[in-house]
């Protein structure tokens, strides 16, 4: 009888050894969480035995718990490296249509191919439809769906105006060897030649499809005060996709400063004449702004401000995660997006989910159903974006269970050898 008992601590250890082992293993694997063998001795005996003298039959594995305690959180670089700080679980579809669904504490997430956040098994990350505001549409785990990234984000607007405001120095010269100024006598200019322009500033503005544009503004100065014109004049020449502006067909916008630099005219935008980008866009209609803050004073040619109110399709620049599991995508034009908020799952029995490799784990009737909900809200821990959770397995203890495993082990071992002694030597009596 003892030698069956002591096979049965044998088989207990063994199992006890070998959950151990698991755990040491995946020290580095992110989210796992260790197993605790537990243990039930048994007792056989008949209906007719005295209390008093009933003795144990061995041991049984009465279950391989998983230990769902809180692993410590590192720090890493990628936004989309997700932990739940706290109770629950991510939720992963995978399969065709994406029809298995799984739960895991391991947020290493990144992006495939075709812009899913995906898991490293590959699984996307379900996410809950919200509105534009971040607002939960469902929390219905039918409901959830794939996280993906987009590229981009708007629709191109084209450039209409163009607001800037230069200095241009008051001592400049008048360029040499060109007529003198009349608004029906324009001077020859030549973007090509720096000597048919004083200063030049440039920026980018947009067709209609968002393609860039190269928008150059040359200044020359055109006259100085005299008795009969007391005015400083210049005239801006607007260059777009090497093509020359005109308004009313003539090129360039005359400008007007008084004796103490002070803009004159214009004081409004310019509108200059419809032109085609060539760029494939259609026909742009471009206004020029100096404003009043343009001027004409002692120093260099400086260009205090210059902006445009056109703007392209937005590429995507950066994703975000806050701790509501809220995923948000910014965009190079400015617009941000809100792709849907980070759906997590409880369970009332943790230790009736099934592993399935990875850390992940599925529902089983002793688990209960998932009981999904918005993270940081009704007990369910909050979202920590660039965070990952690791292991919650501790070396020291793993080690010194292994010793009493061992231990263990060596002693059933004994007692079935001592019992093997005691046969032998009950045979050797009948010889």
């Amino acid at each position: 009888m003892a030698f069956y008992t002591s096979i049965s601590g044998l088989s207990g250890a063994q199992t006890e050894l070998s959950a151990l082992a698991n755990n040491i293993a995946n020290v580095g694997t992110n989210g796992f969480k260790r197993s605790r063998v537990s243990f039930g001795d048994i007792i056989s005996n008949s209906p007719l035995q005295a209390p008093s003298r009933t003795i144990g039959s061995g041991t049984s594995v009465r279950a391989v718990a998983q230990q769902f305690s809180q692993g410590p959180i590192e720090s890493s670089d990628s936004s989309l490296d997700l932990a739940i700080s706290g109770q629950g679980f991510f939720t992963v579809k995978s399969g065709i249509g994406g029809n298995e669904v799984s739960f895991t504490r391991n947020g290493g997430f990144s992006v495939n191919q075709e812009r899913y956040v995906v898991d490293a098994s590959g699984r996307r990350l379900q996410l809950f439809p919200t509105t534009t505001d971040g607002s939960i549409v469902s929390t219905d785990l039918a409901s959830t769906i794939s996280a993906r990234l987009p590229l981009t984000s708007g629709v191109p607007q084209a450039t209409s105006n163009i607001r800037l405001a230069v200095n241009l120095p008051a001592d400049a010269q008048i360029i040499p060897n060109r007529p003198i100024y009349t608004p029906l006598n324009p001077y020859a200019f030549n973007p090509e030649d720096p000597a048919t322009f004083n200063n030049s500033t440039s920026t980018t503005v947009y067709d209609s499809l968002g393609n860039p544009l190269a928008a150059n503004i040359y200044y020359v100065k055109t006259s100085v005060p005299t008795a009969l014109d007391p005015f400083h004049r210049w005239t801006a020449h607007v260059v777009v996709n090497g093509s020359e502006l005109t308004v009313a067909g003539t090129p360039g916008i005359p400008m007007v400063f008084d004796t103490a630099g002070i803009l004159t005219d214009p004081l409004a935008p310019i509108a200059f004449d419809a032109f085609n980008p060539g760029s494939g866009g259609q026909a742009m209609g471009l206004a020029v702004d100096h404003g009043i803050a343009t001027t004409q004073q002692s120093g260099g040619f400086t260009r205090a401000t210059i902006d445009q109110d056109g703007f392209p399709t937005g590429q995507l620049e950066s994703i975000a995660v806050d701790s509501a599991g809220t995923m948000r995508a910014s965009f190079t034009n400015g617009e941000i997006q809100t792709i849907g908020k980070v759906a997590v799952a409880m369970f009332s029995n943790p230790q009736g989910l099934k592993q399935v490799g990875d850390a992940s784990y599925v529902v089983t009737p002793d688990s209960g159903v998932a009981l999904t909900g918005e993270a940081g809200r009704n007990g369910i821990g909050s979202i920590l974006s660039g965070s990952l959770e690791r292991s919650n397995v501790d070396l020291t203890i793993e080690l010194v269970g292994l010793i009493a495993a061992q231990r263990n082990f060596q002693a059933n071992a004994k007692a079935m050898e001592t019992d093997t002694t005691l046969l032998q030597t009950i045979i050797n009596l009948r010889q």
